[in-house]
C-alpha cells in the first residue's frame, strides 16, 4: 500500500490541529506557521524514492534534514543517504 502511495505521487497536504474545536464545510483554512526550510511533501516523497540526485536534489535533502517537523526516522534515512554518497 505504501509503495502505491508513493508511487501515485498525489500526496495532497498535511495539518497539525493547534486547538480543538468544530470545522464545517466552509470555513477557512489559515496557515499559522511555515518553516523556513519548508520542502513540498511531493519533494520529500520523490527524493525519498529517487535513486540517482542531481545537485539540485542533494541541496533538498540538506534542507529537509533542517524541517524540525520532519520525524527523527524520515531525517536518519535522508541522512543516510547523503552518508551513502559521500562514501
Amino acid at each position: 500500500m505504501v509503495k502505491r502511495f508513493l508511487a501515485s505521487g498525489r500526496t495532497g497536504f498535511y495539518v497539525a490541529v493547534t486547538r480543538e474545536g468544530d470545522v464545517a464545510a466552509g470555513d477557512a483554512i489559515v496557515s499559522i506557521e511555515r518553516d523556513p526550510n519548508s520542502v513540498p511533501v511531493s519533494e520529500v516523497t520523490r527524493l525519498y524514492v529517487t535513486k540517482r540526485f542531481t545537485e539540485e536534489d542533494l541541496d533538498s535533502m540538506k534542507r529537509i534534514l533542517r524541517i524540525a517537523a520532519l520525524p527523527d526516522n524520515w531525517k536518519n534515512y535522508f541522512e543516510e543517504r547523503l552518508q551513502g554518497l559521500k562514501g
